[in-house]
């Protein structure tokens, strides 16, 4: 019997991987840290196999410490009776909650089998909705912006936990960065955008990123030689076809701020994954 870690990618539900699904739909109870990750959840299994569990809104390590140890006593006995999942946003090994939980488990209940199922991440969601190829040969970094830090040094930068607009912008500007920022991608709940200027996306919201590049970087492909006269004349895609990153601005339905403390209720203060 097995405890999985199940991501459940970035948001929308039809972007949970086949593979996720059915082990959701196999498993007696499926456990969920948030109401976002729950919602997602409730497109592939029936609210009846739904195992909530409560964290309290604090970054008091102590009692964040206590709550994980409560969850892990709650599902290790189903963990050991039969197959239970947690589910995470993103991918579980990502900036997820589940990494908290996979230690408290090999703490205090080494005997319970646990499996990884990958979701797909924001990191790679991220580059598909603002276009971006991270080509082959290229560098990308990792890097969190929490309460308006500007990370700096990579050529390019994913960064999550964007919590302070702004004041990130600023710092990376200085440093010679160009930036775009996507709020709620992927994701049914609340307004969707993607934008480059950082007062649009200014209140703080949990599922804020941005995308940062030198803005003198020059990277040459081998295709890149190829222009528009080299195509073959029959082509026939047309602007109807294509999407820009202005279209991408879209509204999801009103702003719900259910999530926005989830980041801390679990010891992360961050970002989906």
């Amino acid at each position: 019997m097995t405890l999985y870690g199940v991501g459940l990618g970035p948001g929308e539900a039809d972007l949970v991987t086949v593979r996720g699904k059915v082990t959701l739909e196999n498993c007696e109870v499926v456990y969920s840290p948030g109401r976002l990750s729950r919602t997602v959840a409730l497109e592939h299994v029936d609210e009846s196999k739904i195992g909530d569990l409560d964290f309290p809104m604090t970054k008091d390590e102590e009692k964040l410490r206590a709550a994980w140890k409560e969850a892990a006593s709650e599902i290790a006995p189903n963990a050991r009776d039969g197959d239970v999942a947690f589910v995470t946003l993103g991918d579980p090994n990502v900036y997820s909650t589940f990494g908290h939980l996979r230690r408290t488990i090999d703490a205090f209940h080494p005997d319970v089998d646990l499996e990884i199922v990958p979701g797909v991440s924001a990191v790679t969601a991220f580059a598909t909705a603002l276009g971006v190829e991270i080509e082959a040969g290229a560098g990308l970094s990792l890097r969190e912006a929490a309460g308006g830090h500007s990370p700096t040094g990579p050529d390019r930068m994913i960064l999550f936990k964007v919590t302070d607009t702004p004041a990130t912008h600023e710092g990376l500007v200085e440093a010679g960065y160009d930036v775009t920022y996507g709020r709620r991608l992927f994701m049914e709940h609340g307004q969707t955008i993607v934008t480059n200027d950082p007062q649009v996306v200014d209140e703080r919201d949990y599922y804020t990123l941005a995308y940062a590049e030198k803005a003198d970087l020059e990277v040459e492909q081998a295709t890149a030689a190829f222009t528009r006269d080299d195509a073959d004349e029959s082509d026939t895609s047309s602007e109807e076809d294509s999407t820009t990153s202005d279209e991408l601005v879209a509204d999801g339905g009103e702003l719900i701020d259910l999530e926005r403390a989830e980041g801390c209720a679990h010891g992360d203060c961050g970002g989906h994954r």
